[in-house]
């Protein structure tokens, strides 16, 4: 008699090879082009700038930003961020915002930073950009990129990390998922990152992706452009609510290092917009997936595209695109939660060209 479930796992073990070694052979090259270390035995002004003030920051924030070193310094190869409770500027917070605006920006690449964050009710700690624009065109049409943010206290909160993105599409616009670790992160470091090109924003925990944005969209433009990088604690606020007994001061955010890398294919040519010369339909990432996950195609030419997902019975299951596309990368999100486990296949037809590749939910 034939062990169903035996079978049921060598044939995911079989599909789970097919979709890991593919992904390896073709990684990305990164080439380190800026590094913040904290080596030294101060902050480096000529890369960052201490913001001041108590304005509440648009979220109603409580807390007064100082230049002072009690709030953020430099020791031992670690930038840290302190938030105490103390009367200053009118307010009964104090902490730091740093930001690299006009002196350090980027435009793709992978960004991250180790950091050993605060904890707390209250407690708002941020590794984020915002768009160089911001002075010109002002927020959201500046875009922001929240690569880490954690609001403390609750059940899970601190626990828990956010990574979102920001824009104007008449009007404030969002998109954004969170992280739910095992334990606190304030018991130790963890490395927030995002992975950004032209085509999407990726978001991880210790090199685990947890989300993706097509930002491809002429609604997203902002994501095309350079963006600086913010570093700070805010106590209360619109989103985390004020402090209660429980929060203990002063709260700290340790950083490690703040890194940024750019693939070195990219930033070895001169042209950053080169065309596909053909179709492609892409294997999608991750694979096996649950129960999200993407898929990528190239289109040569302006064509009319049809992306459907089919069961493993040949049913059409679900229609992600199905519209006139002009020629160009596209990577699109297949939520697969109303869906049981098993294999399922998604098929690309555009100008003639027919593609069908197979995928794995495992729930």
């Amino acid at each position: 008699m034939v062990n169903k479930k035996l079978v049921g796992r060598i044939c995911i073990l079989f599909f789970i090879s097919l979709s890991i070694f593919p992904f390896n052979m073709f990684a990305q090259s990164w080439k380190l082009v800026w590094a913040e270390e904290f080596n030294g035995t101060q902050l480096d002004e000529t890369v960052w700038t201490r913001e001041t003030g108590g304005n509440g920051w648009g979220n109603n924030e409580l807390e007064y930003y100082t230049d002072r070193t009690t709030n953020s310094f430099v020791n031992n190869g670690v930038l840290t961020i302190v938030a105490q409770r103390e009367s200053f500027g009118e307010r009964d917070y104090t902490s730091a915002r740093l930001k690299t605006q006009s002196k350090k920006f980027f435009k793709y690449g992978k960004i991250e930073a180790k950091i050993k964050l605060p904890y707390g009710k209250g407690i708002w700690s941020a590794f984020w950009m915002l768009g160089e624009s911001i002075s010109l065109v002002g927020w959201p049409a500046s875009g922001e990129i929240d690569i880490m943010e954690l609001i403390g206290g609750g059940s899970s909160g601190d626990r828990t990390v956010y990574g979102t993105a920001h824009w104007d599409d008449n009007g404030h616009k969002s998109f954004g998922l969170n992280y739910l670790n095992s334990t606190n992160f304030s018991n130790d470091f963890h490395v927030f990152s995002i992975i950004w090109d032209s085509l999407s924003i990726k978001w991880f925990v210790d090199d685990q992706q947890y989300s993706i944005i097509n930002i491809t969209s002429d609604t997203l433009s902002e994501f095309q452009n350079n963006f600086f990088i913010i570093l700070n604690v805010a106590v209360g606020g619109n989103w985390p609510g004020s402090p209660d007994t429980t929060t203990v001061f002063p709260q700290k955010m340790e950083v490690d290092y703040v890194r940024v890398y750019q693939n070195e294919k990219i930033t070895s040519t001169k042209n950053e917009n080169l065309l596909p010369k053909d179709f492609n339909l892409g294997q999608n990432y991750p694979n096996p997936f649950n129960p999200t996950t993407t898929i990528s195609y190239k289109l040569p030419q302006q064509s009319f595209v049809s992306l459907k997902v089919y069961d493993i019975l040949g049913r059409e299951i679900a229609v992600l695109v199905n519209e006139e596309k002009s020629l160009g990368y596209y990577t699109v999100n297949f939520n697969a939660s109303e869906f049981a486990n098993g294999i399922y296949f998604y098929r690309l037809v555009a100008g003639g060209f027919v593609e069908t590749k197979r995928m794995v939910l495992l729930k």
